[in-house]
């Protein structure tokens, strides 16, 4: 039997719950994808696709504007907090705030708003939190790019209720240093590799990080050591050493702009043996404030509005030429954390505004 049109607000939490019982865990989003396609598809004012592990309902009544709302499937490895476990009003659990909460507002929209004021997209995909080479999005924009079409879209990335505007950009460079090996015992006949990296590691200690305000949203840029490699045996002195930095970009700097600006810091530093690779970047992506739907948005509702340390889809949206927004009702400081946790009141109150937001048209 197909489901009709209900006017009662479905119980967001508890679904939230009923998700974070799921296990989808990157690389196995499957069954949590295949619940939600089952339940979709018995929405009859929805056309669902599935596409791998990555699923799109789209109402199609022919509106001029058209809003995505997006979220990810998958979570990160457990962290001793598999399974829903519900205290009073607290929901703990694995993807509670990242992002099974936004994934249970958007079902709940899905399967209740029958007669919107404009045309929505409800986009559930696989893969988010691992190397984006492996992110759903790709997989959907290469093979079923009319399913990705819209005018704005929120992400429902954990922003405790408020829009968190643009985003970071996101690269990784290996450093490698060059010695010489030698004894232990003589270790004036040789050059210890990772003794070279002392200076390097300083000059990221006194790093000062920009803090450049874009469309009133103060973004921190940041640069820090992530993992260490070298040795060869307990008493050989290492002749190569590494270490693997991450740089957050502002969205006020291109990736090339970026690169050269951390090449400058270890200038000095680096010997003509002596390597700096990249092997990963993300670009950032602005607020994009005065974007006509995203500006409704925030002045209807009277949302605050800040910045977005970290990395998200929004700027894979962006360079796909669809202004995004990252708004979602987890706590995002428990986002990875052993105590993520959700409230019920951030969920619904979440499910509300969106409510009102899809009936009205913004």
């Amino acid at each position: 039997m197909r489901r009709s049109s209900r006017s009662r607000a479905p119980d967001v939490f508890g679904l939230t719950a009923e998700l974070v019982d799921v296990p989808s865990e990157s690389f196995e989003e499957g069954p949590l994808a295949s619940m939600i396609h089952d339940r979709l598809s018995q929405v009859p004012w929805l056309t669902v696709d599935r596409v791998g592990d990555n699923v799109v309902a789209r109402t199609t009544y022919g509106h001029q504007r058209r809003l995505l709302l997006g979220g990810h499937l998958d979570t990160v490895p457990a962290n001793n907090n598999i399974g829903a476990r519900v205290e009073g009003d607290v929901l703990w659990g694995l993807g509670a705030a990242d992002m099974k909460s936004g994934i249970a507002v958007m079902l709940g929209l899905a399967e209740t708003i029958g007669r919107p004021a404009l045309d929505v997209t409800y986009l559930f995909y696989a893969r988010e939190e691992v190397a984006f080479e492996h992110n759903g999005l790709r997989e959907l924009f290469a093979q079923r790019p009319d399913l990705c079409r819209a005018d704005f879209a929120l992400l429902g990335e954990p922003t405790g209720g408020v829009i968190e505007a643009g985003c970071q950009g996101t690269m990784r460079c290996v450093i490698t240093v060059a010695g010489a090996r030698a004894h232990t015992a003589r270790p004036w006949m040789g050059n210890n590799a990772v003794h070279r990296l002392l200076p390097i590691l300083d000059a990221i200690s006194a790093y000062t990080p920009r803090e450049p305000v874009i469309d009133g949203c103060r973004f921190r840029e940041a640069l820090q050591a992530v993992a260490i490699d070298g040795g060869v045996a307990g008493n050989v002195v290492p002749d190569s050493a590494s270490v693997t930095l991450n740089h957050r970009v502002a969205p006020d700097r291109t990736l090339d702009e970026a690169r050269s600006h951390v090449e400058a810091v270890f200038a000095g530093l680096l010997g003509p043996d002596d390597t700096l690779e990249w092997i990963e970047e993300s670009p950032p992506a602005p607020p994009g404030l005065s974007n006509p739907l995203l500006a409704a948005l925030v002045g209807r509702y009277d949302l605050q509005v800040r910045s977005k340390l970290g990395w998200t889809d929004v700027a894979f949206f962006h360079e796909q030429g669809v202004p995004a927004a990252n708004f979602g009702p987890g706590d995002p400081t428990l986002a990875h954390t052993a105590d993520e946790r959700v409230d019920r009141v951030a969920v619904e109150a979440c499910y509300q505004l969106l409510e009102r937001v899809i009936r009205d048209g913004i």
